[in-house]
């Protein structure tokens, strides 16, 4: 199933959210059509027109934002005086709601992709009566074991860019919770510190996905470098602040909360990040979801396969 043609928003703005925060969304698609809002990943990778095309736009009212921090968003993550204090799971969820009264929306269609499909879980786990329907792919819960599965367990896999990853730690921070390390030296006041630490950090990032060096090309954009960076070691090392009990999972065990919300699960069988397992269990804990695994697919929402169950799924929900 192809994806939708290119679209235009018809509406956009800024959102004062508070905490000195402007949140940018858009409208794309039908005004009148069944609502979604879109949650990209990261977290700090903010939203591209590419998502606009899983969505029939005659049927949908697709609402695309840049969460704080990121993308049109202000301010920037990656200024050194950005207050990432008030940037946090809570903050992002009290932000949709912001953003959902402010267009006059009573309830949406949430879809989400990789750090967008834990925040997308939390979301509808804490405010159910909102949420029509989840669509998620790329698929974490944000506990603690998947991130020393990505910033630790995966040395093993690539051991060489690994070594390249630890070597930019100190000695004494390579035995710990490495995000939050290299979140250290990310708000350290001297700029090449910081600056080579977001490297560090994206060529980690590429290794992983598996990509040859220097490959993606945002990465090779300073400014997102950073912003994404410091976004992403933000999160991760302060538990994505899920709160106590999130070494095995908060959302995994709150997954029960779902059982009112239909979804779609969308996941590519060679995602290195689901080396746990964590779709298949949040698949079991979630009564009445769906899970599609496509074969030969990894950490991908464009690959063919994965995003054709995906327009797939929103084809099937845009007729409820």
């Amino acid at each position: 199933m192809p994806l939708y043609p290119e679209i235009e928003p018809y509406d956009h703005g800024m959102l004062d959210v508070g905490d000195g925060n402007r949140v940018y969304w858009e409208a794309c698609g039908n005004p009148r059509g069944k609502p979604a809002v879109v949650l990209h990943g990261g977290p700090g990778s903010g939203c591209v027109p590419f998502f606009r095309r899983y969505f029939d736009p005659d049927a949908y009212r697709i609402v695309l934002l840049d969460q704080r921090g990121c993308g049109r968003s202000t301010p920037p993550a990656s200024a050194y005086d950005t207050d990432m204090s008030v940037n946090t799971t809570a903050h992002l969820i009290a932000d949709l709601e912001l953003l959902r009264a402010h267009l006059g929306i009573e309830r949406w269609l949430v879809w989400g992709g990789s750090w967008g499909s834990v925040l997308g879980l939390r979301y509808a786990q804490t405010h159910s009566a909102v949420v029509s329907e989840l669509v998620l792919t790329l698929v974490a819960t944000g506990a603690d074991a998947e991130h020393a599965l990505l910033t630790r367990g995966l040395g093993r896999i690539f051991p060489e860019a690994y070594e390249r990853f630890l070597a930019e730690l100190p000695a004494g921070d390579r035995d710990g919770n490495l995000a939050a390390a290299y979140n250290r030296l990310l708000d350290s006041p001297d700029l090449a510190v910081r600056e080579r630490a977001a490297r560090a950090w994206t060529d980690w990032e590429t290794a992983i996905i598996p990509a040859p060096p220097r490959s993606v090309r945002r990465f090779e954009d300073p400014q997102f470098r950073m912003g994404f960076a410091r976004t992403v070691t933000h999160y991760w090392g302060n538990d994505c602040f899920l709160g106590e009990g999130n070494d095995e999972g908060v959302v995994l065990r709150d997954a029960p909360l779902l059982k009112e919300v239909p979804g779609t699960l969308v996941q590519g069988s060679l995602d290195l990040g689901n080396l746990l397992g964590t779709v298949w269990r949040l698949h079991h804990a979630w009564p009445g979801c769906e899970l599609i695994v496509v074969d030969e697919v990894g950490h991908d929402a464009g690959a063919r396969g994965v995003a054709d169950a995906l327009v797939a799924a929103t084809d099937k929900y845009a007729r409820r």
